[in-house]
């Protein structure tokens, strides 16, 4: 079955569809999909993943078309993320 994983840092992005066996967990396609070697920094013991953003275990079998998504650290707040463009814009006044 065809399914994809994606992945996105703030210096590249990556969409990889892969076939993988029927009975395939979400671990297994990650690292058949070698998105790993390419991303070296992804821990999969500590970052999430999800299927169509909601967050599943690695262990969670797969269905055809599903995409696995592995998310990372978010680095800003973002509810502080409109508030400092408001307090930005007023500024220049």
């Amino acid at each position: 079955m065809q399914i994809a994983v994606a992945y996105s840092d703030p210096a590249q992005q990556a969409w990889l569809r892969i076939d993988v066996p029927e009975d395939s967990t979400v671990e297994q396609a990650i690292i058949k999909s070698g998105i790993l070697r390419q991303f070296p920094h992804i821990d999969l013991e500590t970052q999430m993943v999800g299927i169509f953003g909601k967050q599943t275990k690695l262990d969670a079998p797969l269905k055809a078309g599903d995409r696995i998504e592995i998310y990372r650290k978010i680095t800003a707040d973002p509810a502080s993320v409109p508030r400092r463009r408001m307090a930005d814009d007023d500024d220049d006044d």
